[in-house]
């Protein structure tokens, strides 16, 4: 069934589930993974296991009528009869039970399972004991139903992010010689012009040239409300063409795609274990090989002192013993653990991913169940990072003298700023010529105009050229305008919050964050402004991008030794910081590739709600599989001490392994609908 150390996520794990989605679609074993999918292939489907347990109650009850309907059978031929439900029932866990044993990894479910299983065909044999076939037959039957469920739990769990994985274009139609030609989107080179039909999956990254349409986002986002593109608009991979034909400009190679990106994450999303599941692990190492040695300890040191004692010896008191610690082994396969606790933070991952949230390991949602100090950036994560240019300010210039030197310095910048500066004055083709363009990082920007150097940006770049700036007290950014070291004017740019903001910060009060911060290199007074308007508990304006890693460092060290700091950001300006909280959040990070490689947590939308949203279904996904531990464990230990003392019937081992491991799979099943419990 699995190897306790190296094969857990076999069973479990989200990668390898990936992996065999990935397989399927392009009929070929992905390089470099050999060895443990045998193991895999192994495996037999939920439909098939059904069948055969189906086949093998068959075979029992047949077996168990003919044993009955003859009193004269020996003992040799009711063993006989009984082997064929027997080994109808077994014969694949016999098989992993023997491999197991060849490549010394013994201690595995199917290797205890076999031994016990054997154990109790042949008690019949032993000096005092009594036959055991059905009881036998019944506890590999029973083990497989519970591999049935296991089977189908994990399928449910796969399909919970098929979505996901669903996003993968097999074909793009390429422009090429005057001709459209269908082609795989490897084959496709950045430059070259696709044309996307409706009902198609969007192939590549790129950039609309014809056309207008709806894309369906619901794969990258969750969001079912489509969305409207036309010419000059960004165009993703793995979003599905809803209406109009629209010819693309590719921006991408396929392998730097949208949803190429997204489904290495998902593939991936399984590599950090969480603190239980390495508890888990840690567990079963030590814990396999302990209720072994006791087994056989059972099976010997008692009967041997007990024979002694009493004189009666040995044989006639081991048949019962052997029983007790045949018991004891059944009781003790922790698969319930090793199992069902992956498979709840697996489901957890699932569920995320529904509302278009991916989490990138299990790891990171036991981090944010924890979640204590969540602070954000402002630009672009609670505010739309859409601005405008509401006023202008000219001092010894005209306001179109103003606006026009900002957007020939903002010319080549990409920062929602510029775009909102260059937007409001128009066609920059005038003639003047600029030179020299520089950024001072968190101050502004610096060019030369028509020979002129003209500085845009604080108040701490117009220090640093000696200009006498005019202050205001306006809501908003203001960029101070300064020619050859004089102060020339300012321009007032608007941002806006988003819808949710404050729905956000409410939301992550009610989820038990304890303190909410937001750091921005915008003004004072504007960042006073939103955090007052949201409900902020702190915040810092007029941040370097250093300043801001300093300020996140300082509220580390002020959190709690067991709460998590979560910072929200853009991904691509606030990258440091993302890496350097115990969990980076990217918003908005449909199309980022440096969101989504620098974040443990991707929103592939914009809401700042999601926020709290991930961090309940941590909460619940951790719940669930801290009950599964405590339901293991106390179970298992409960009847591994009654089996010990000879008051555990076999009925009851099997309860304690298999009927256990289904109580915890159905409970880790649970995460999956968070969505309709919440």
């Amino acid at each position: 069934m699995f190897i306790f150390s190296n094969q857990i996520y076999t069973k479990a794990g989200l990668s390898n589930m990936a992996d065999e989605e990935l397989k399927m679609k392009e009929n070929t074993k992905p390089k470099g993974e050999e060895g443990n999918d045998d193991d895999d292939d192994d495996e037999m489907p939920p439909k098939q296991k059904l069948i055969q347990i189906l086949i093998s109650t068959g075979f029992l009850i047949a077996a168990y009528f003919i044993v009955r309907a003859d009193p004269s059978l020996k003992e040799w031929q009711k063993l006989l009869i009984y082997l064929i439900p027997y080994f109808s029932a077994g014969f694949d866990v016999l098989k992993e039970a023997l491999e197991a044993v060849v490549h010394g990894e013994a201690l595995n479910e199917d290797f205890l399972m076999t031994v016990s299983t054997i154990g109790a065909l042949l008690i019949g044999f032993v000096p005092g004991g009594s036959s055991m076939y059905p009881e036998a037959v019944f506890v590999m039957l029973f083990f497989q139903v519970g591999e049935f469920f296991e089977g189908v739990a994990e399928g449910n769990s796969s399909r919970a992010i098929s979505h996901l994985l669903d996003i993968r274009p097999d074909t793009a139609n390429v422009e090429r010689d005057g001709k459209v030609t269908t082609v795989s989107p490897e084959e496709v080179a950045v430059g070259e012009i696709i044309v996307v039909k409706p009902g198609e999956k969007v192939p590549m990254d790129g950039t609309i040239i014809e056309g207008s349409t709806s894309l369906d986002t619901v794969a990258l986002t969750g969001e079912s409300t489509p969305r409207s593109v036309t010419v000059g608009d960004q165009i993703l991979s793995g979003c599905v063409n809803q209406s109009g034909v629209v010819r693309v400009r590719v921006g991408k190679a396929f392998g730097e795609s949208t949803a190429s990106k997204i489904l290495e994450l998902v593939e991936h999303s399984s590599d950090a274990k969480s603190k239980s599941e390495k508890f888990i692990t840690k567990f079963a190492r030590v814990y396999t090989p302990v209720v072994v040695l006791a087994a056989v300890v059972l099976s010997f040191v008692p009967p041997a002192i007990i024979g002694a004692v009493t004189g009666v010896g040995f044989t006639a008191v081991f048949a019962d013993w052997l029983l007790r610690a045949l018991t004891f082994l059944i009781v003790s396969c922790p698969c319930a653990l090793v199992v069902s606790v992956p498979l709840a933070f697996f489901g957890g991952i699932g569920a995320a991913s529904k509302n278009g949230i991916l989490v990138k390991g299990s790891a990171f949602m036991d981090s944010l169940s924890k979640a204590d100090t969540v602070v954000f950036d402002k630009t672009g994560t609670l505010t739309k990072g859409v601005f405008e240019v509401t006023s202008l300010h000219p001092d010894c210039i005209n306001a179109k003298e103003l606006l026009h030197l900002a957007a020939h310095v903002e010319r080549y910048s990409t920062h929602p700023i510029a775009a909102s500066i260059k937007a409001a004055f128009g066609d920059e083709n005038d003639g003047c010529v600029v030179e020299s363009a520089e950024e001072v990082a968190g101050q502004g920007v610096k060019a030369i105009v028509n020979g002129r150097t003209v500085c845009v940006g604080n108040t701490k770049l117009m220090d640093s050229v000696g200009a006498k700036y005019r202050t205001c007290d306006d809501p908003g950014t203001v960029l101070h305008v300064a020619v050859d070291g004089n102060y020339v004017g300012h321009i007032h740019i608007s941002d806006v919050e988003k819808p949710d903001s404050k729905q956000a910060v409410s939301d992550l009060k009610a989820c038990g964050v304890r303190k909410t911060v937001m750091l921005t290199g915008d003004r004072e007074s504007e960042a006073k402004r939103v955090a007052k308007d949201l409900g902020l508990d702190e915040y810092s304006a007029e941040l370097l991008p250093a300043d801001k890693v300093s300020k996140v460092e300082s509220l580390l060290s002020e959190k709690p030794a067991d709460g998590t700091l979560v910072f929200a950001g853009d991904g691509i300006n606030d990258a440091p910081v993302l890496a350097r909280a115990d969990v980076g959040i990217a918003m908005g990070a449909i199309g980022s590739d440096a969101a989504i490689e620098a974040a443990d947590v991707v929103l592939m939308d914009d809401k700042p709600s999601k926020i709290a949203k991930v961090i309940n279904i941590s909460k619940h996904t951790l719940s669930i599989a801290k009950q599964n531990i405590v339901i293991a464990i106390t179970i298992k230990l409960a009847i591994l001490i009654l089996a010990a003392l000879g008051l555990a019937p076999m009925w009851l081992a099997v309860f304690g392994d298999t009927g256990v491991l289904i109580i915890c799979i159905a409970n880790s099943a649970r995460t999956l609908r968070y969505k309709n419990e919440k």
